[in-house]
């Protein structure tokens, strides 16, 4: 019996080959729920379910979540090979980096499609599966510069802020219907990406990569990067029972790093 009563729970993770999808992911399943994972390729995602089924029933397949089809077609796979939908967590990669002046039309259409199309389409397809649940819970991930935007990074302070708009019209719109939903705001988390961006940083300044992540993480109270299964116990326990009062709530996990009230 897991610690969040989500045994048997079936749950699609999107981008959860890695990073912060995949610590989501593992939680999940150590929690005795069965995951839906999905990432670009079929290699990916079949390496990851290699490495994720001695935790417990994992499937997935390959989806590009900022194509409207496979989108759409990845709910339905999720939700016939679950035998069910009881859990939305939704996760992106991170858009294109650049100032306003640098990024081009094309640059913020796919930002569009990939930061609030991709959220658009997978939840209208997976809430009358959630309805049917009784008990079904979405979780949308942004990122920290929804509170305090971010030099170089026009695409996320600006599009991902959408998705805290969805998630507040949808609390109060699906709350009725028995749906629940919350955000969680990562800060800086140890992905893999995090780690390959110190190793460039410290490859150039001559620095060890040790160095590197302590400078970088000066500036975060608790002194340290998060893990990306931090941020799946805090997800697991939104999914829950536990959490079943707990609706329309935005949820930084950040080490202390936002300053704003």
């Amino acid at each position: 019996m897991g610690r969040f009563g989500l045994d048997g729970f079936k749950v699609l993770v999107t981008a959860s080959t890695r990073g912060i999808g995949r610590g989501i992911a593992e939680v999940l399943l150590e929690e005795g729920a069965e995951v839906y994972i999905c990432g670009r390729t079929r290699e990916s995602v079949e390496k990851a379910i290699a490495e994720l089924s001695p935790l417990g029933k994992v499937r997935g397949s390959p989806a590009d979540i900022s194509n409207k089809d496979e989108a759409e077609a990845l709910v339905e796979r999720a939700y016939e090979a679950l035998g069910g939908l009881d859990g939305l967590v939704y996760v992106t990669g991170p858009p294109k980096p650049g100032t306003f002046a640098e990024l081009n039309l094309s640059d913020w259409e796919y930002g569009v499609r990939l930061l609030i199309l991709s959220a658009i389409w997978i939840s209208r397809k997976a809430i009358p599966l959630l309805e049917k649940s009784g008990r079904g819970s979405i979780v949308y991930l942004t990122s920290s510069v929804v509170k305090e935007p971010l030099p170089n990074l026009a695409l996320s302070n600006v599009l991902r802020a959408a998705v805290h708009g969805l998630a507040k019209t949808l609390s109060r719109e699906l709350g009725p219907r028995g749906i629940r939903v919350n955000v969680v705001v990562p800060g800086k988390i140890l992905t893999e990406r995090a780690v390959q961006v110190a190793k460039d940083m410290a490859a150039r300044s001559g620095k060890s990569l040790e160095e590197v992540l302590k400078e970088t993480s000066s500036e975060i109270p608790l002194g340290r990067y998060g893990l990306p299964k931090e941020i799946g116990y805090v997800v697991a326990f939104l999914l829950s029972p536990m959490a079943s009062y707990v609706n329309g709530a935005i949820i930084p996990v950040d080490g202390g790093l936002l300053r704003s009230i």
